[in-house]
């Protein structure tokens, strides 16, 4: 559970810094407006993340509620589901990838006048 809940953190810190480490990098670039796509599409469309519903899961079959695992579980699990309006939450999340799509657009946008210039 603790493995699923770290990569659902390093997944969600991916997709808020990602175009911080992908200029220059192509593949990296795709990857994470791919990422970018994809959170946008989990948050504001009705499919639920596969990585939360792998928590569920696991959360069921080990028998744990709220706070019945180990001290990490119970720390990630409130890094990743903060207790915040959901609302608040997906605003926030809409938010982050559509700056982060406006970097890719103004990086776009500096070398298609760089390669005309």
């Amino acid at each position: 559970m603790a493995l699923v809940l770290a990569f659902h953190l390093v997944w969600i810190l991916w997709v808020i810094f990602g175009a911080l480490w992908t200029r220059g990098r192509p593949w990296l670039t795709a990857f994470h407006i791919a990422s970018l796509v994809w959170g946008l599409i989990a948050e504001a469309g009705p499919w639920p993340c596969p990585l939360t519903m792998a928590e569920d899961l696991l959360e069921s079959k080990g028998g744990m509620h709220s706070y019945a695992g180990d001290c990490l579980v119970h720390y990630l699990d409130a890094i990743v589901y903060p207790r915040l309006p959901v609302s608040a939450i997906i605003g926030c999340a809409i938010a982050i990838c559509g700056a982060n799509l406006l970097i890719y657009i103004w990086r776009l946008v500096r070398w298609l006048r760089a390669r005309a210039g």
